[in-house]
């Protein structure tokens, strides 16, 4: 059975996205860290802009996110939106174990 996405929530799916960047984001935290502990004045600066790297990286996330859903639904309200096809499937039954 097909199905089409006809709208995507712009502010629901944009938290999402930027919740995922601040995750993925905080690896740089640990490298700013080390740099501003370990690193020259020069490296320190750098170190420092790493350390807010989950701010900038959240913040830009969310904006790119709110864009795209945004584009995403004024496209799909002309031509519509992505079609995908589904398959019901059945549940195991709960006497059957597991593998």
């Amino acid at each position: 059975m097909k199905k089409q996405i006809s709208r995507i929530s712009v502010a629901q799916t944009s938290k999402v996205a930027a919740l995922l960047y601040v995750i993925f984001s905080l690896l740089y935290t640990l490298i700013g860290i080390l740099m501003v502990a370990f690193g020259g004045s020069p490296m320190k600066v750098v170190g420092f802009i790493y350390i807010f790297m989950p701010v900038l990286a959240g913040t830009l996330g969310y904006l790119f996110a709110a864009l795209g859903c945004w584009l995403y639904n004024v496209v799909a309200k002309k031509v519509g939106g992505v079609e995908f096809e589904v398959t019901d499937v059945a549940e195991p039954s709960s006497d059957t174990p597991e593998a």
